[in-house]
């Protein structure tokens, strides 16, 4: 029957896509919404598609090998998608098929021009608008011509930029179905893109049209620049008026062409002023509908305004959600945290959960809200101060919204300026016993939760661990420890200022904490070196960690001559750390001890790369030579005037900061001590979901909310739908970069560096370990990947605790996160690795094996040539 394979779009609505693709389904959409005129036409429906394929042979195979393939492997994408193209152009179109679609041009017109446009099932979504992936043909005149290009459509699925793209993304090529949209042409005048929101700075107020002469080709090829008008609140606020050399104009037979403008048309806008707010005034009928903001494709023909396609704009990073309408800054949490990737839901919720502020979810990550404390003038500075210490960029974007003058909000001061609630802490003494009792605290606590939590299962678990949290966080706000931590970096920064204004001397600290005691993550590095030396004297040993790529080769091992020690090493290294992990503040990342192999390419670049011993001579050589540089140091200030005086204070604060300055990667070990102790309980009950039909794969879990995750433990039940839909979004969302500031408009607020001090083209950043080194850079996503020589510069977007094994063999580190005492920045200086953090896109300017030079004491790298 004709009706399975053309449905006219004025018949389509927004829940068609399994039958007539994403594209159509929207522009079904847009053709009911009040004022939107959009082109006459028919969709072509996946049915049509679908019996063109089921009589290909051995697209079932070809399929089969596509799926094996990688994102990357762009040769064998290359010549697979190829042959299905070919196979699916050459084949003829069934005659039903064929029949219905020429009965449908008849009824708009046989020899009338048409755009002829692909409509995927994947394409146009909230999460993966497939923009330009597969084709569209403009200005198709008659059947043949039209059935011709229809094929050509179906074939686009397999294109090599559609088809990497769904690998990326996940997508299943069996599942996409192509459709195709044939509509009546317009013949514009002026034709382009609307944004509804900034595609730039994220800003939803404010709109972008982009606007050319004559087809839309011109601007999407490049052909031409477009005038650019960006719109605010029913007013032009910005106006570039390009000059348009070229435009592309239907040809009366069918096709196109580009055409020179006339020279007196060239700098005319495309556009009037009016034109263009009338515009964004569709677009904002538009996006509403929707209720998301768009990326909408326009022609103008005469003055009236043909929209041709509506999608969501899917590179917007999203807004945290509030619960008035009033302006809100926030702070990004992983910029802070050393971890910027996407984290999945229950991922979100415990951290939540025994977080000591409250966070916004958005995009997958956290942010807090700032607002009050820069609106009222005493916490404003107290804050700005704050952040600059961690990440100057994060100081420059909020101070940036500041100056504007008309975003935050003025709110008068509550109390006086300074410390937070409770005032400044008292002073404790210079005594390591405090460090012992607070390791002792945590331990036992630990300890104890452990012991608690193994008879707890059901809502009995949850009940537990909602009690567990509150005594986490009593754990983490022990005045205590934030009196230990506070004073060392205070005597840090005592430190840095007072030999730089007596001395000359620059970030002077670095040097004197070297190798400080109790530094549990730089002694989790040095720990590693020690399971190298029991690995190293055994070559099979060394031969089979080559070859390994599961994660249950602990037990193959001991079969082998000199196995037993090695895996005993392995064993008790997991056993004091194997609760870490690359991006631990998440509960859903698999941590070392669930997947040991992770630690082998580190463990053998420290067997290739060191000799017996080396830890411990290590720890002795820093040790000192920060001894030396305190005795240089003492020994200047003394022949000063005052000098004895100046002396005494800096030898106090020398014990001070080597007493307490390691005690600062404490908490964040005894906090993820307790996360692994929550994910094994929370995974055994996952597990018997699983069990009992309730969740599909114990994973899933992970999508849901503890709260989610609690309900469906009470009630055996849980929202299959749901967990999809989690899934999905968190495939969207790890395509997304966070900014360090954004605002409830949606403006990413990412900060600069002021600064003239650095050579021209040089890298700036934020000077965190002192010294200067040259060496190769190793441009590095993923510490389980990778090997390194001694000498080389890491070089990634950041490092949380889980990266020190890689710090003992590396020259030097950069980052484009971190603060001044963020993880990554304290174990370079206890190691005396010159490093520059907060480098803006470090990981794409600076290539693998490229010779770089890191001033860590100035803030800057070069790439060398």
């Amino acid at each position: 029957m004709n009706e399975q394979y053309v449905v006219d779009l004025a018949e389509v609505t927004g829940t068609q896509v399994a039958v007539v693709g994403g594209k159509a389904a929207h522009l079904g959409e847009l053709s009911r919404i009040e004022g939107i005129r959009v082109p006459a036409g028919f969709c072509v429906t996946t049915d049509a598609f679908r019996r063109v394929m089921a009589h290909l042979p051995s697209v079932d195979e070809q399929l089969d090998e596509l799926a094996r393939v990688g994102p990357d492997d762009r040769e064998t994408i290359r010549t697979l998608g190829a042959r299905l193209r070919r196979a699916v152009e050459g084949a003829a179109v069934p005659g039903d098929v064929a029949e219905a679609i020429t009965c449908a041009l008849a009824r708009f017109g046989e020899r009338a021009a048409y755009a002829v446009r692909s409509s995927a099932t994947a394409e146009d979504l909230p999460t993966a608008s497939f923009a330009g992936q597969q084709d569209t043909y403009l200005n198709v005149v008659g059947p043949t011509a039209v059935l011709e290009h229809v094929s050509r459509c179906w074939a686009s699925l397999f294109t090599e930029r559609a088809i990497a793209y769904r690998l990326r993304r996940g997508i299943d090529h069996r599942a996409v179905r192509m459709a195709v949209v044939v509509q009546r042409m317009v013949l514009p005048e002026a034709s382009g893109i609307l944004f509804t929101a900034d595609p730039v700075t994220g800003h939803r107020k404010t709109a972008t049209v982009d606007a050319g002469f004559g087809l839309g080709e011109a601007l999407v090829s490049g052909l031409v620049n477009p005038d650019v008008f960006k719109v605010r609140d029913g007013e032009i606020v910005d106006r570039t008026i390009a000059a348009k050399r070229r435009a592309v104009h239907a040809l009366p037979a069918g096709g196109t062409r580009d055409v020179a403008v006339d020279a007196r048309r060239q700098e005319q806008p495309a556009l009037t002023d009016a034109q263009a707010v009338r515009l964004v005034r569709l677009g904002r009928r538009i996006e509403t509908h929707f209720g998301r903001p768009q990326d909408i494709e326009w022609c103008l023909d005469g003055d009236d305004f043909h929209i041709v396609q509506s999608r969501p704009i899917t590179t917007l990073f999203p807004v945290p959600e509030a619960d008035d309408r009033e302006n809100h800054v926030y702070v990004s949490v992983g910029h802070q945290q050393m971890m910027t990737d996407a984290m999945k839901p229950l991922g979100l919720s415990l951290w939540r959960m025994t977080a000591m502020v409250p966070m916004q979810e958005a995009g997958g990550r956290l942010f807090v809200d700032v607002t009050p404390r820069l609106a009222a003038p005493a916490s404003r500075a107290a804050l700005l101060n704050m952040m600059g210490r961690d990440d100057p960029l994060i100081t420059d974007a909020l101070q940036t919204l500041l100056d504007r003058g008309d975003f935050v909000p003025s709110l008068p001061d509550t109390g006086p300026g300074g410390p937070p609630a409770g005032g400044a802490p008292a002073p404790i003494d210079t005594d390591p016993a405090l460090v012992t009792e607070l390791v002792e605290r945590s331990e036992a606590s630990v300890a104890a939760l452990e012991r608690d939590i193994r008879t707890k299962t059901g809502p009995e678990l949850f009940d537990f661990l909602l009690e567990a949290f509150e005594d986490h966080k009593r754990v983490l706000g022990d005045p205590l420890s934030m009196q230990v931590i506070m004073a060392g970096m205070e005597a840090t920064w005592w430190l840095n200022e007072h030999l730089r204004d007596w001395l000359g001397e620059k970030n002077a600290a670095d040097t004197l904490t070297l190798s400080a005691p109790g530094n549990v993550t730089s002694e989790m590095g040095l720990a590693l070196m020690d399971v190298a030396d029991a690995v190293r004297p055994h070559p099979e040993v060394v031969a089979f960690l080559q070859g390994v790529e599961d994660d249950d080769f602990l037990d193959d091992l001991a079969k082998l001559p000199g196995g037993p020690e090695a895996r005993d090493a392995i064993e008790a290294y997991l056993d004091r750390y194997g609760m870490r992990c690359v991006g631990e503040i998440d509960i859903t990342r698999p941590r070392w001890r669930e997947q040991p192999a992770a630690l082998v390419p580190a463990i053998l670049d420290n067997v290739r790369n060191f000799p017996p011993g080396a830890a411990a001579r290590r720890f002795e050589e820093g040790r000192q030579k920060a001894l030396r540089k305190e005795q240089d140091v003492l020994s200047r200030l003394r022949a000063l005037p005052d000098g004895e005086r100046k002396a005494d204070e800096t030898k106090r604060m020398i014990d001070r900061v080597r007493t307490f300055i390691g005690y600062r990667e404490y908490p964040k070990y005894g906090i993820v001590s307790r996360y692994f102790v929550y994910k094994r309980a929370l995974l055994a009950e996952a597990e018997r979901l699983v069990r009992a039909d309730v969740l599909a794969e114990k994973e899933d879990a992970f999508y849901l909310t503890f709260q989610e995750l609690h309900e469906a433990a009470r009630s055996h039940r849980a929202d299959a739908e749901l967990i999809r839909q989690r899934k999905d979004a968190f495939r969207a969302y790890q395509e997304l970069t966070p900014p360090r500031v954004l605002t409830s408009d949606g403006e990413a607020v990412n900060g600069a560096y002021r600064r003239d001090d650095a050579p021209a083209g040089a890298l700036l950043g934020l000077p965190v370990s002192a010294g200067t080194v040259e060496g190769r850079a190793r441009v590095i996503s993923d510490m389980a990947q990778t090997h390194l020589e001694e000498g080389d510069i890491l070089v990634t977007a950041y490092t949380d605790p889980s990266w020190s094994p890689l710090f003992v063999g590396i020259a030097g580190l950069v980052t484009e996160v971190g603060g001044l005492m963020t993880h990554g920045a304290v174990i370079a200086r206890e190691y005396g690795l010159p490093a520059v953090v907060g480098v803006e896109r470090a990981t794409r300017l600076i290539q693998d094996g490229r010779r770089i030079r890191v001033h860590g004491t100035d803030g800057y790298v070069e790439v060398l040539p």
